[in-house]
């Protein structure tokens, strides 16, 4: 009876402890879903990253792309242009 008391014991502190301690399944399954979030965040900034980088390209090679810009985000235009803005 003391073997079997000392047994029974034993295993429920080694359950709580494997469960609940610092390096437990808690703290396992928390750093697990941590270490999705932050793959996933991976992801998107490589996908903004290669985005950025393209872009990047098309600035150095292509005048055209640069003019673009310049007239849909700072509304410039040529000195025989007019520009007209419209609400949305």
């Amino acid at each position: 009876m003391v073997i079997f008391t000392f047994l029974l014991l034993l295993v429920v502190y080694l359950g709580i402890t494997l469960v609940f301690e610092e390096n437990g399944l808690l703290k396992y399954f928390e750093l697990k879903e941590k270490k999705m979030e932050l793959l996933s965040e991976i992801k998107v900034l490589q996908d903004e990253n290669l985005k950025l980088k393209e872009e990047i390209e098309l600035i150095k090679k292509d005048p055209f792309y640069i003019e673009k810009r310049a007239r849909e985000e700072l509304n410039l235009s040529r000195p025989d242009e007019y520009i007209f803005l419209f609400e949305e």
